[in-house]
């Protein structure tokens, strides 16, 4: 089942939570720092784990890489990099790649109940509307496995957008 909730990604209680991270996967600001924040320092260690594919760069834009949880209480963060609209060639098909690799990956690792936040929406600058639109449709593409996948929304501006679509598109909150 696909749903949305309003709150705070960290306290999501499944099996998995999606982090909208950067390149780097090192941390940083909005959800990325909140989750590196509530994880505790092992999240950053599982990281810096994973080889620079160039300088800088551990996870290409779109693709998605997975660690340990940390202190959170899920078992496994799946880190995706959304991308920058205003700088990305063909941002929608970026952005719908890192929503399908992270549930592609999920599922590699037994991943049932799962949990995104809005992709790309904050300093990255994807349109809500666009966005929740894309992120909606790649994960109802993709829920074939799933017993829950919850999209975690922090903002009112996410939160409408993305509430908007879905009763739009299915005339509830909860998607089936």
């Amino acid at each position: 089942m696909l749903q949305l909730a309003r709150g705070d990604l960290t306290t999501y209680r499944g099996d998995a939570i999606v982090n909208a991270a950067n390149v780097s996967l090192l941390g940083g600001g909005g959800v990325d720092g909140a989750i590196h924040s509530a994880a505790g320092p092992n999240l950053l260690e599982a990281c810096r784990s994973f080889p620079e594919l160039s300088p800088g760069i551990r996870c290409p834009t779109g693709e998605a890489r997975i660690t340990s949880a940390g202190e959170l209480e899920v078992a496994w963060v799946i880190h995706t990099v959304g991308p920058v609209y205003a700088r990305a060639e063909n941002p929608e098909d970026l952005l719908q790649n890192a929503h399908r690799n992270s549930l592609r990956l999920a599922l590699n690792y037994g991943v049932r109940r799962i949990a995104f936040p809005a992709i790309s929406c904050g300093v990255y600058g994807f349109p809500h509307t666009k966005a929740s639109a894309i992120a909606l449709q790649s994960c109802a593409q993709w829920s074939v496995g799933f017993s829950e996948i919850c999209m975690v929304l922090f903002s009112a501006s996410t939160w409408a957008a993305f509430s908007d679509y879905a009763e739009n598109q299915w005339s509830t909150k909860r998607i089936p």
